[in-house]
């Protein structure tokens, strides 16, 4: 008699049956060259059997088939062309390993784009150095390819180098009415504003051919600077999303919300590889809406009686259109300070980004027709910057305004990293003075950059082949490939770049095919200029290890000193101890002088360097410095 089977037995079977089927769940979207329902069968274990209960036959047929409907769905990338011989190359020179700086090659065999040409800012040890701006080594090896430089926004981490390299590669610059028109008023300052002809404004959500194998739309997104855009880039090889910096704000200030249709669209018809923005990779939920900062503004405008002055980057419009209509709410008058921040005010008035009356606004020299409480102070130096105007202003310097005890500062932007240390010290100034100041309050700033769950929605939309985030620190593009994960792209179609890294991607692979120069060069933002690494590299000895300068006469005919060297030494011993290393010195040079081949005296060039090597090697033994050496020696 056959033995019945048991409910707990049934139950193991059941289970050991699934667990067979480990690995084939819905929505893993990483299988690769799958294009047919046939491989789906087996994708999903089209061999399951119903293992008890009351089944309908005429509904299970429809479960397998929004199962295949799913399948095909998150795996719209199955509708590239596998079968074309084109690829597409992908080469960061900036933007990776840093926050800022940010330029990206994209080139085909024939032709190469260039997305954004951004600045990055110098350390603390970079003495006289204003900004960084890319090695363009890589762009001068191409240039025969470079057909257009492409532009997503204008953050100056994204268009503060585009004079530097227009200067020698003269090409159109695609992008959108505010980028160009910030790009322009840079080639004023470098006196090249002839060329703006070379400007070529864009329509949103128009598909534009660029050289003969590429067609670009820009796409509408949110971040903290008006008129952004993300980019679809269309190629042979297939569609690669490039994001520029984005978050998905549902509620800005102009109405206008990322334009997530675009993204869906491209999603559906199949992408090759989306570059996605990983600034804010490590935090939580959404980043908040950019209107939720007037509420902070219109309580702390209520509150406070005195003259407020609120600093932000000068590029965030929408942040300073905020506090200007809390301003005027409470009938306070305008007065901006900050060259940049006027002329970002005055071209977002002129292309009509924002509305504002000319009439609202003050010159600095009419402050005092008003009372403390009619009066908001508009200014740059939210980061600390010396030079900066609310910098002058907490330091006393400022020719117009000074701190008073009523005084309210609001700081809304988040410290950049290494920035830290110099807003500290402008806010112990500002509160010395007896000034309130507003830095940490909830929603007086809120970021530009997309957090997880919007990275996550990026990565749905668009369903790319392979993913290669972009924009950060490695902990921050290595988070954002782990968001990659969850959301369904496999491992191996992920790949962390660094800059330099020379990326190849056909609808059949991505991998890594050279790595090219990159580093930074060093400007002087006063003057335009560039300023030689051997240059700083002696600042950074002045300021570390301090200057050595040695005078001397030597006799050509018996290579003797002819009088004592005079010796002078700063930032390497003290006073007191200056004659003594002098002594030493002088000993130094007769040991050196007394086994002196005579033909070397015929070059006091040759000589000098000599000399410079034997005393540095001395300090070295006695200070563990190695300062900068300046001889100066004559043969008489």
């Amino acid at each position: 008699m056959e033995e019945k089977e048991t409910a707990p037995k049934r139950e193991r079977r059941f289970k050991k049956k699934s667990s067979s089927r480990k690995g084939h769940r819905l929505g893993s979207s990483g299988s690769e060259n799958r294009h047919s329902d046939s491989s789906y069968s087996t994708y999903v274990g089209a061999d399951y059997k119903v293992q008890y209960g009351l089944m309908d036959s005429t509904l299970r047929p429809f479960v397998e088939k929004n199962q295949k409907m799913h399948y095909r769905r998150l795996n719209s990338f199955n509708k590239l062309n596998f079968n074309t011989d084109a690829r597409i190359r992908i080469t960061p020179l900036g933007g990776l390993g840093e926050v800022g700086g940010n330029i990206t090659v994209i080139e085909t065999e024939e032709e190469a784009i260039v997305i954004d040409i951004g600045i990055s800012f110098p350390t603390e040890d970079m003495h006289g150095v204003d900004i960084l701006i890319p090695d363009f080594t890589y762009l001068r090896q191409i240039r025969h390819k470079l057909v257009a430089f492409i532009i997503t926004h204008g953050h100056e981490d994204h268009i503060g180098a585009v004079p530097y390299l227009f200067k020698e590669f003269q090409l159109p610059i695609y992008g959108t009415p505010l980028p160009l028109a910030m790009i322009l008023s840079k080639f004023q300052e470098h006196k090249i504003t002839q060329h703006k002809s070379y400007f070529r404004p864009v329509e949103k959500r128009q598909l534009i051919e660029i050289g003969n194998d590429f067609k670009v739309e820009w796409i509408h997104m949110t971040h903290s600077i008006i008129d952004s855009s993300s980019l679809a880039v269309v190629t042979e090889a297939g569609t690669i999303i490039h994001t520029g910096d984005f978050k998905f704000d549902h509620t800005p200030v102009d109405g206008y919300p990322a334009d997530i249709h675009r993204f869906a669209y491209y999603g559906e018809n199949g992408v090759l590889a989306l570059l996605s923005d990983s600034t804010n990779s490590h935090n939580s939920g959404n980043t908040p809406s950019e209107s939720l900062v007037f509420s902070a503004f219109d309580k702390i405008f209520a509150e406070m009686k005195g003259r407020i002055i609120m600093s932000t980057f000068s590029s965030n419009i929408h942040r300073v259109y905020q506090a200007i209509i809390a301003g005027l709410k409470y009938n306070r008058k305008i007065c901006v300070i900050g060259r940049s921040m006027e002329r970002n005010i005055e071209t977002a008035i002129n292309y009509d980004y924002i509305r504002l009356h000319k009439d609202i606004f003050i010159e600095p020299h009419q402050l005092n027709r008003y009372r403390d409480n009619e009066i908001l102070i508009v200014t740059t130096g939210s980061q600390g910057e010396t030079n900066s105007a609310l910098y002058k202003i907490a330091r006393s310097e400022h020719k117009l305004v000074r701190i008073k005890p009523t005084d309210t500062v609001i700081l809304s932007a988040r410290a950049i990293p290494g920035n830290e240390a110099g807003i500290s010290t402008m806010i112990n100034y500002l509160e010395m003075l007896g000034a309130k100041v507003f830095n940490r309050v909830q929603n007086i700033h809120v970021s530009g950059h997309a957090s997880k769950e919007e990275q996550k929605l990026m990565l749905r939309l668009v369903k790319p082949k392979f993913f290669l985030p972009v924009h950060g620190e490695y902990n921050h593009t290595n988070a954002h490939r782990q968001t990659a994960k969850e959301c369904g792209v496999p491992d191996r179609n992920i790949l962390i770049m660094r800059d330099g890294d020379q990326i190849e991607i056909h609808p059949k692979y991505m991998k890594k095919v050279r790595h090219v120069r990159t580093g930074k060069t060093f400007i002087d933002n006063q003057n335009n200029i560039k300023i030689d690494t051997d240059i700083v590299i002696d600042r950074q000895k002045l300021a570390t290890d301090g200057i050595v300068v040695l005078v001397a006469q030597v006799s050509k005919d018996e290579g003797i000193l002819l009088s004592k060297p005079m010796v002078t030494t700063f930032g390497l011993v003290s006073d007191k101890m200056e004659k003594a290393l002098s002594m030493e010195l002088v000993g130094v040079l007769e040991n050196f002088l007394s086994s002196l081949k005579p033909h070397l005296l015929d070059n006091p060039r040759a000589l000098e360097n000599d000399i410079k090597i034997v005393v540095r090697k001395h300090i070295y033994r006695k200070q563990k410095k190695y300062p900068l050496i300046v001889p100066s020696v004559f043969v008489m």
